[in-house]
């Protein structure tokens, strides 16, 4: 279940309780296996390399807050749902049916083997003993929006969770029983898949007084702190160690835990219950102590019993402003849904926790749930920077904290330390956000600071190699590499130090290293989830030296061709436990991945550069029409903490940011009109003549011509500026293509 459709074209809200995109958003889409209608076309040549479920969860999240929570079943990789372990293909079930054990906090968004899975401080509403703590019960009546999400379990208790920016409040609805207990098992985190439990490593609990407690676990290197409230102060109180009551206890302590000597310990309300008996919990969690917990708790919260409404309209409204941001015109309910729900998806994380860092002394911007870099840098971060140009800003003096007190740039970064362990994805991915907000003269980072960051970081893992070989292995990192000294010199050039620019500029060149000359494509190498066919369109800082390379338009139009599968004959997708010979056959075609993974997620623009639009316009609108749906199965691969949403979001509204570049190709949007509120404060409108309603399976349209605030565009892209200061776009769209675009290309950057 999910908010109430309505069924004229969505519209941008003021304050007048008009609610916007947010009663579109269904928070399940994602959560089960990939179910989309079957593909056609160039659609059904696509072969999907890895696994064919969102990872999703609808737990109750803030926008870009500190905690979530879910109900939880143990399966990978979020906690909730039914999936056991996968890497490719379909992935097996491990529930049958839709199970909990309790309620957690602190979930992933979209992510696949990242193995930090968190969902800590377990919530278990019980009317059994003690004993059976651990079992699950089947789970129904599920209902989410964004920032609630409701369970009823078969045990007959009504589960309702809100969070907000540092905290959780659930609130339980029991039957009749003589001894209803509610049960924090401090204990737990992880996963109930093999190696998938995270152990704390210390911890102590206390009782304060009737209906307070507090404490803290260390795990995997973070302390966690939680300050607790429950409004029942009739009910008795008590910890609790291996499953036993502990009466008369106040404080229990673990100096040291062993995965082999660890057992389960809390803290448990039990008392009778009537029918409809309403108890709530209220949670605030810190990095930093007990203490910031408690301030967190009365700062999201406020004092007082029943508080679980206020939250929960407190966050409503967070929500409903962020999705206000953009509005887009359809007559389909269901386009309304998928689209509101992926700007959704886009906005869950990264987390920000100001004055949270539990590794550094320092107040300011701290981050975690960067997961991964390589997913989200060129979607999600530029819409982000889109936005909420002031989060982008606190997310960027927050990454060059981290390189400052930790010595690098995270590709990953969760809340475990010493927890980047995606170095092999991709290098100098910061770089690439930095150089944009740089060039967008956002206010509020010290350049000459950020300046020394970004240089020395290229320095590290593969940055050593490219500086001594001019390449590194594996291959991609040379065009990371390479594209990272040139967004570092823009940032340099704005600082005027015009001697790093002469430095890097030979480095930026570098780039031409990666390719083989005589197939135009990536040199042999390994490749990170993919082949060196998904790598070679990347959209790199001199695209007119790249088509070169590859013999000119026609011959870099033939690889893309090739690539996006024109001409060629229906794929089969991989199932279930795909073998080792099926996957190398799949990657042996050479094929993009249809979003079903994000290492080609730009290669539809590539064809921009050569003057194509239009093989851009017929590319997109295939996927954009069908690799995304409604339902659980609505996504087509691991949303990866946005990374996929976000594609869709700009796809849709026919433009496309070119990460770390401060610009944005216009391509044939999928909705007439869509409005988009830059910063909470410019408006950009971008409008169309001639428009069709989109289809399934039915043809693309093109650009025909284009205006800017009213004077010809007879150009393919924006400026980032051009964007960001508000505006409106209108363009001529048919269902032929045009002329538009054919001549003037995109700027590249020649550097030799």
């Amino acid at each position: 279940m999910h908010g109430h459709h309505r069924n004229h074209p969505a519209a941008a809200a003021d304050d007048d309780g008009n609610d916007g995109m947010i009663d579109r958003v269904d928070p399940f889409i994602g959560t089960e296996v990939t179910s989309l209608p079957k593909q056609t076309g160039l659609a059904a040549t696509w072969w999907w390399a890895k696994p064919q479920v969102g990872n999703t969860h609808p737990g109750a999240t803030y926008p870009l807050g500190m905690v979530s929570a879910c109900a939880y079943s143990g399966a990978y990789p979020t906690g909730y749902g039914r999936y056991d372990l996968n890497t490719e293909g379909v992935p097996r079930t491990i529930h049958d049916e839709p199970v909990a054990s309790g309620f957690t906090h602190f979930q992933q968004s979209g992510t696949g083997a990242i193995r930090k899975y968190y969902n800590y401080f377990r919530v278990t509403p019980m009317l059994e003993p003690l004993d059976v703590l651990g079992r699950t019960w089947g789970i129904e009546d599920e209902e989410a929006t964004p920032g609630y999400y409701a369970a009823t379990l078969d045990s007959g208790v009504r589960s309702e969770i809100t969070v907000g920016p540092k905290s959780a409040v659930h609130r339980y609805t029991f039957p009749r029983h003589e001894n209803a207990r509610i049960v924090i098992d401090f204990s737990l985190g992880g996963l109930s898949i093999p190696y998938g439990s995270t152990i704390p490593l210390r911890a102590h609990l206390e009782q304060v007084a009737p209906g307070i407690a507090q404490g803290e676990i260390v795990v995997e290197g973070t302390p966690l702190s939680v300050y607790i409230e429950c409004d029942e102060h009739h009910w008795r109180q008590m910890l609790w160690y291996d499953r036993r009551l502990m009466p008369g206890g106040t404080r229990l302590d673990f100096d040291h835990i062993r995965p082999t000597t660890l057992r389960p310990f809390g803290l448990m309300w039990a008392g009778p219950s009537e029918p409809g008996h309403t108890i709530e919990i209220r949670i605030g969690f810190s990095l930093r102590g007990v203490e910031q917990a408690r301030e967190n708790l009365r700062r999201d919260c406020g004092s007082g019993a029943n508080r679980f409404g206020y939250r929960r309209e407190r966050t409503q409204k967070a929500w409903r402003k962020q999705l206000r941001s953009i509005a887009v015109d359809t007559p389909s309910a269901d386009r309304e849904t998928i689209f509101g729900t992926a700007l959704y998806h886009s906005l869950i994380k990264p987390c920000l926790a100001p004055q949270e860092s539990p590794f550094w002394p320092t107040d300011g911007p701290f981050v975690f749930d960067l997961s991964t870099m390589w997913d989200i840098y060129r979607t999600q971060l530029p819409l982000i920077t889109t936005l909420m140009p002031e989060k982008a800003v606190e997310l960027g003096n927050a990454l060059l904290t981290i390189c400052e007190e930790e010595g690098n740039f995270p590709i990953g970064y969760r809340m475990a330390r010493g927890s980047d362990r995606f170095s092999r994805q991709g290098s100098a991915l910061a770089q690439t956000f930095l150089a944009d907000l740089c060039q967008l003269g956002l206010p509020g980072i010290d350049w000459d600071w950020a300046l020394v960051h970004m240089h020395n970081d290229l320095r590290r893992t593969y940055g050593e190699d490219f500086l001594l070989r001019g390449h590194a292995h594996p291959i991609s990192h040379t065009l990371d590499l390479a594209f990272g000294y040139w967004c570092t010199a823009k940032v340099a050039l704005r600082m005027g130090d015009r001697a790093l620019v002469k430095e890097f500029e030979p480095l930026a060149a570098q780039w031409v290293n990666a390719f083989d000359a005589a197939s135009g494509l990536l040199r042999d190498s390994t490749f990170y989830e993919g082949s060196k066919y998904n790598y070679s369109f990347r959209l790199l800082h001199d695209m007119e030296g790249r088509i070169d390379l590859a013999g000119g338009d026609d011959a870099f139009v033939g690889l893309l061709d090739d690539f996006f599968g024109y001409g060629a004959d229906p794929v089969t997708q991989p199932g279930v436990d795909p073998s080792p010979a099926e996957l190398a056959a799949g990657y042996s075609l050479g094929r993009f991945e249809g979003l079903n993974n994000e290492p080609d997620m730009e290669a539809p623009w590539s064809y921009h550069y050569a003057g194509r639009p239009d093989r851009t316009a017929e590319v997109v609108h295939a996927i954009v029409q069908q690799q995304f749906g409604t339902g659980r199965g609505g996504l087509p691969g691991n949303d990866d903490s946005g990374g996929l949403s976000s594609w869709y979001v700009w796809a849709s509204l026919g433009m496309f940011p070119v990460a770390g570049q401060n610009r944005f190709l216009v391509n044939a949007p999928s909705f007439a009109e869509s409005e988009i509120r830059v910063g909470g404060e410019e408006t950009f409108f971008v409008r169309t003549r001639g428009f069709r309603e989109p289809e399934h399976d039915g043809p693309a349209q093109y650009v025909q011509s284009a205006t800017l605030n009213g004077a010809p565009l007879d150009r393919t892209w924006l400026r980032g500026d051009e964007l960001h200061r508000g505006g409106e776009l209108v363009l001529e769209l048919g269902d032929e293509p045009s002329a538009w675009g054919t001549d003037r290309r995109p700027p590249s950057t020649p550097v030799r």
